[in-house]
């Protein structure tokens, strides 16, 4: 009875600390905005699959829509540049995940401001991976507005 006991004890216990899919989902995305607001690149790395891509869709000057795409080095390199004084802070607003096996698309509207200054919102779509060791960010597209953000 003991054993049986013990047994129950640990699976329970074992159960509470399991994250399920979509909380692992939360914690990769979360950390690459940690990882952006402590200028911390290795941080960010962890949970970026090697070929993730970052794209963005906007508007140019003339108001035509354009897919911008950027390497992911060069953001890296931009966010691991600290500037005395100068926060980024990008807070995602809600979260709405799709999970199919061993892929996840993650819809997260933002707001993003500089140093507690709001800069601009739009949407972040992270594509994602499940690997044997967690889930990975395989791409980013995002939209970037100045006007119809919620404040």
């Amino acid at each position: 009875m003991k054993k049986l006991f013990t047994l129950l004890f640990l699976v329970i216990s074992i159960s509470a600390f399991a994250q399920t899919d979509e909380e692992q989902i939360k914690a990769s995305i979360n950390q690459v905005f940690d990882g952006m607001r402590k200028n911390d690149t290795t941080l960010i790395r962890q949970v970026l699959y090697p070929s993730c891509f970052l794209k963005s869709i906007g508007k140019n000057k003339d108001g035509v829509v354009k897919l911008q795409e950027d390497q992911i080095i060069d953001w890296l390199k931009s966010v691991g540049t600290k500037r005395d004084g100068v926060v980024l802070d990008e807070r995602l607003t809600s979260y709405d995940i799709k999970i199919d096996g061993e892929m996840a698309m993650a819809w997260t509207p933002y707001e993003f401001y500089v140093n507690d200054k709001f800069n601009h919102c739009g949407v972040d779509v992270f594509t994602m991976m499940k690997t044997d060791k967690g889930w990975k960010i395989v791409g980013i597209v995002d939209t970037r507005r100045k006007d119809n953000c919620k404040k």
